[in-house]
């Protein structure tokens, strides 16, 4: 799977994006927080909607202040091109799916659901899986290596797809459990049958059923007995009821005779009426004949001077099958050539079409070949001014190397007469602050003694001054105070001189300190001019390493345009060739259309012809059955008159037959049968009842036999059901061991097949003589062996040690699952996402070769988020990600890198 080009409008920190992704290594470069990683989140969320969302919700993809999101994504998967496309949409106080449709080769599949599903099917994973296999998001790049055993193994079964076997294995369980239950219940069954059988046959059904058909049997006699004399009254009731249905009848065809009489007469009398109207319709019809044979000659003497029929084509055999069969061939003759016309047109209107389209491809083509041939040429000519910007740049730096060497040498030439080296000025300054400290102290102890003796002097003169004491009224010229005042005059003497010395020392210390701050300012503004002149350096090196890259690519630029600018050139000619042969199309078509315009005059004037015969077979018809239904009329009142004279001698004969004796001897014969006919009936009804009720009760015996015999049955389906249950568990439970002892096998298929792939991914990216292989038990436990043979759990490797095993460890799974067990598999793209976080300078270099192993092992695709040059200079192709700072939005631009990888 590759993608082709992601589309993105209001979808996070972009507006509006458009972005192609080819083969090869693509790193997305750009500042911290420009947007690069929402790129390859809109490519998931493409794929699996929500479920690609984790912890957020669909308001979380929508821009601030927009009203809906829009993300569509191309990609090729199996040879064949797809393509999905989601509007996200603000609605109320939270945003829904608007849009979501994926258009494959064959259908186009809409609704978020579905579209999840029919993803999930055609990569075979899911979200999760997505994530676990070729997706490393930032900040999970240790994920596998932190989950418990128990979780990577579940991880990697499901990658695997062998979780699939353990739902098979307890899908087993839970059928040989549910078979299990059938049989107990099946089994209790039985035993109910055998009970329901043993009651029944206690009941000697069989001797109760004889004794009932016996009894039946009697009773049946006596119903047949009387049931022979009641039909023997019923016959003579039967008669004398004949009889007197037959005067009654007799009545009542008198009545109907004499009815019938006056409807044949009145019909006749109508009939007549309407042979006298059809005379007058069959007069129109003649008259309308005249006028069609009128009108038939006209158009046939046009249609043969127009040359549309033969000579022999004459009015004479107008009307004849011969003339119809004739016009009517002829039509068909020409729509047939008419239809080959049009289908020559429909022929001619695809080559002009085809010719247009080839046309106006190769115009595109040439315009893009064009653009591509300027876009190279502008590219060489900005990286040909480029380079004489760099020489210029390198200039300037070299420049400026000497520029910072004479710094340096200033700073340097400033400890010349320092009383310290250059590079000891900051132990010196703190050597002189702690002398400045003792000073301070000491200068505070001598000025607060200073204070006490002198109080002491003021004290003892006040004392002279005044002669005696304020308080006792003594001499004062003997106290003690006064004795000591000379000795008190002269320690504020001493005291007052050591405080100025200490003063001036104090002094002399911060004017030292001064002098070495400055000293120390001149070692660090050394030290920053030795780093940039480091940066310097290294700014030179990288500028002459890319000088001759980009002289190259120049070159190659321009022979690629020229390349380019001829092709365009070429493309043009053959849209020349194609419009030259669509124009000699469309002059054909006008050609045609001239014919066709001639052959639609001459199919209108016979098929006009061919209407005017129609329409006089169709008079010629009518008048014939005019004609015959005025005949049939006449026959049906011959008819009439003959039923009507017949049924007049019928109604004389019925009247002469009519006897009134022997209607009432019918009478007294019927009431005497009907009186026994109800007697009969009354017994009749008891018997019937006792026999009905002996044939419930034998009904009831035979119930009990039948279902006793299907008792009988059902058991011994039942046991055959048991026995077929029994062995359906052993099946069930030895189904079950078997999907279990296949996943431990596949499972340590694949834990050996991965084991494999990760030593070799990780001796390839990893050359450190520290460690000697990895291995991976069958619960997923990773180890990493010493050269020494001291083994270390992963979490003991360094920080970028352990991220760069991490990677190694997803690349061995995409691996393993790129490879197949029985054959290769399609992937979708190798995503990492801000890979380096955790790794410095040496081992980014090692991820820079995992990418390219993992680009030679056949990946086709590879994406990268990331700042760091290294990657970027090692890419196919650059994606530039920038954050307008006004705006808040990110644009993506592309650009091509030269990829180290192929070197």
């Amino acid at each position: 799977m590759k993608f082709r080009d992601i589309r993105l409008e209001n979808f996070k920190c972009y507006g509006d994006a458009d972005l192609r992704l080819d083969e090869g290594v693509t790193v997305i470069h750009g500042v911290n927080g420009s947007g690069k990683s929402s790129l390859l989140e809109a490519c998931f969320f493409a794929l699996y909607g929500s479920k690609a969302l984790d912890d957020r919700t669909l308001d979380d993809v929508v821009t601030n202040g927009a009203d809906d999101a829009e993300i569509e994504l191309a990609f090729d998967h199996g040879g064949e091109s797809f393509r999905i496309e989601r509007r996200i949409r603000i609605s109320g106080d939270r945003a829904q799916t608007a849009k979501c449709v994926l258009e494959t080769p064959e259908e186009t599949i809409e609704g978020a659901r579905a579209v999840r599903g029919h993803v999930a099917d055609l990569l075979r994973m899911d979200a999760e899986a997505f994530v676990n296999c070729a997706y490393v998001r930032q900040g999970e790049v240790n994920k596998l290596i932190h989950a418990s055993p128990s979780d990577r193994q579940d991880m990697i079964d499901d990658l695997l797809q062998l979780g699939k076997l353990e739902e098979y294995r307890e899908r087993a369980s839970e059928a040989r459990l549910a078979v299990k239950d059938v049989l107990s219940e099946l089994r209790g069954n039985v035993d109910e049958i055998d009970d329901q059988i043993e009651a029944k046959e206690e009941k000697g059904l069989h001797d109760r059923l004889n004794e009932l058909e016996s009894a039946r049997n009697e009773v049946a006699g006596e119903i047949e007995r009387i049931e022979g004399q009641l039909e023997t009254a019923r016959e003579t009731k039967q008669d004398a009821e004949s009889v007197l249905d037959e005067f009654e009848e007799k009545r009542d065809e008198i009545d109907d005779l004499a009815e019938d009489i006056d409807e044949l007469e009145a019909t006749i009398r109508e009939t007549e009426a309407e042979r006298d109207r059809l005379q007058d319709r069959l007069a129109t019809k003649r008259e309308r004949r005249d006028d069609l044979r009128e009108q038939r000659d006209e158009l046939l003497a046009n249609a043969q001077d127009a040359g549309d029929l033969g000579a022999d084509a004459s009015a004479s055999s107008t009307g004849s099958d011969d003339l119809v069969e004739a016009v009517e061939d002829t039509v068909d003759d020409l729509r047939e050539e008419d239809e080959q016309l049009r289908d020559d047109l429909e022929a001619l209107n695809v080559e002009i079409q085809e010719y247009a389209s080839d046309a106006e491809n190769a115009r595109e083509r040439a315009d893009e070949l064009e653009s591509t041939a300027a876009e190279k040429r502008e590219e060489a000519d900005d990286l040909d001014a480029d380079l004489d910007d760099d020489e210029a740049t390198l200039a300037e730096r070299r420049e400026k190397l000497d520029a910072i060497d004479d710094e340096i040498e200033a700073a340097k030439d400033r400890f010349e007469d320092a009383p310290v080296e250059f590079g000891d000025a900051e132990a010196h300054r703190e050597e002189l602050r702690e002398e400045k400290d003792d000073l301070e102290d000491e200068l505070a102890d001598v000025r607060a003694e200073l204070q006490t003796a002198r109080s002491k002097v003021e004290e003892a003169e006040e004392l002279l001054a005044e002669g005696k004491c304020p308080e006792c009224g003594q001499p004062v010229e003997d106290s003690p105070h006064v004795d000591t005042l000379d000795d008190d005059k002269a320690r504020v003497e001493e005291l007052d001189a050591e405080r100025e010395a200490l003063e001036a020392d104090l002094e002399t210390v911060e004017d030292d300190i001064e002098t070495a701050t400055d000293l120390v300012e001149a070692e660090r503004e050394a030290d920053q001019f030795r780093e940039n002149r480091d940066s310097v350096e290294q700014l030179i090196d990288e500028r002459e390493a890319t000088l001759e890259d980009k002289r190259e690519r120049v070159e190659r630029l321009r022979e690629e345009a020229a390349e380019h600018e001829a092709d365009a050139e070429a493309k043009r000619e053959e849209a020349a060739d194609a419009e030259a042969q669509a124009d000699e199309r469309r002059e054909q078509i006008a050609e045609i259309n001239a014919e066709r315009g001639d052959l639609r005059e001459r199919r209108e004037r016979l098929e006009s012809l061919a209407d005017a015969l129609d329409d006089l077979d169709g008079v010629e018809a009518d008048i014939e059955d005019l004609r015959e239904k005025r005949a049939a009329k006449a026959d049906l009142n011959d008819e009439r008159r003959e039923r009507l004279s017949e049924k007049k001698e019928r109604k004389r004969k019925l009247e002469a037959e009519f006897d009134a004796d022997r209607v009432e001897e019918a009478r007294s014969e019927k009431q005497r049968a009907e009186t026994y006919v109800e007697q009969a009936e009354s017994e009749l009804e008891e018997l019937r009842e006792d026999r009905d009720d002996l044939i419930d009760r034998i009904g009831g015996v035979r119930n009990e036999l039948d279902e006793l015999e299907s008792l009988r049955e059902r058991r011994e389906q039942l046991a055959e059901r048991r026995d077929a249950l029994e062995s359906l568990y052993d099946e069930a439970e030895q189904l079950q061991q078997t999907y279990g002892d296949l996943r431990a096998e596949l499972r340590q298929h694949n834990v050996e097949t991965l084991e494999r792939m990760l030593n070799e991914t990780f001796d390839l990216v990893y050359q450190n003589d520290s460690y000697s292989h990895i291995e991976l038990d069958g619960e997923y436990e990773l180890t990493v062996y010493q050269k020494d043979g001291e083994a270390l759990a992963p979490e003991q490797l360094s920080g970028g040690e352990r991220a760069l095993f991490n990677l190694s460890l997803r690349c061995a799974i995409y691996r393993l699952l790129a490879e197949g067990i029985d054959g290769a598999a399609p992937m979708p793209p190798l995503i990492l996402d801000e890979p380096t976080v955790f790794l410095d300078s040496g081992h980014v270099s090692q991820l820079v070769e995992l990418v390219g192993s993992m680009r030679d092992l056949g990946v086709e695709q590879i994406v990268v988020v990331s700042h760091d040059q290294e990657l970027v200079g090692a890419a196919d192709a650059v994606v530039h990600v920038r954050k307008d700072p006004t705006t808040n939005r990110s644009t993506v631009e592309r650009g091509e890198a030269p990829s180290l990888l192929a070197e």
